[in-house]
């Protein structure tokens, strides 16, 4: 699908005006935020989804591949999954289901735990796993459409927001900063 021209001006930028021409001033920039955040988030996604699309992955079912690749056994328990994630278990749930049934993962009783399940890594999802990733730095997560300093300056900033919003507090030990 060829990318559409783009627009001879930004209807964000529109949209605040409108905002401030309504009187609206005290909420103007905070709706330029949530919107201009909201649409960076469906461009990004839109190049995730464009890259992930060969290897018949959703950034959902990637993530959760990553995540078990990452870990130490290739797997975690189902609630941890969720808890890292950041996402409603049903949805986590279907997410695993899926990649069951499609010989991702498999799906185990928890070794101490009766009520939980683990997620396990078959060797095709690490392979799948790894392929993807490789895709996704290459043609995504190495140049976002930003500078070096840029991307370090819009992580911490959306790092404070999230960390306002209640999304983390700060890990001991601490990473580098954001």
């Amino acid at each position: 699908m060829p990318r559409p021209r783009p627009l001879p001006i930004d209807p964000l930028a529109e949209a605040k005006r409108q905002w401030l021409a309504h009187g609206w001033t005290d909420a103007a920039d905070g709706m330029a935020v949530v919107t201009s955040i909201m649409r960076a988030q469906q461009l990004l996604l839109s190049r995730v989804d464009t890259t992930l699309k060969p290897f018949g992955l959703s950034f959902a079912r990637y993530e959760v591949l990553r995540l078990l690749a990452f870990s130490r056994a290739g797997s975690l328990p189902l609630s941890s999954v969720v808890a890292r994630l950041q996402v409603h278990p049903t949805t986590v749930t279907s997410t695993a289901e899926r990649l069951v049934r499609d010989g991702l993962i498999v799906r185990e009783p928890h070794p101490h735990d009766g009520r939980a399940a683990m997620l396990t890594l078959t060797a095709s999802g690490r392979d799948l796993a790894d392929r993807a990733t490789a895709a996704l730095n290459t043609e995504v997560f190495a140049s976002p459409g930003l500078s070096s300093d840029d991307a370090a300056d819009l992580v911490g900033i959306v790092a404070r927001l999230r960390k306002n919003a209640g999304d983390f507090t700060d890990p001991r030990p601490q990473p580098d900063p954001l």
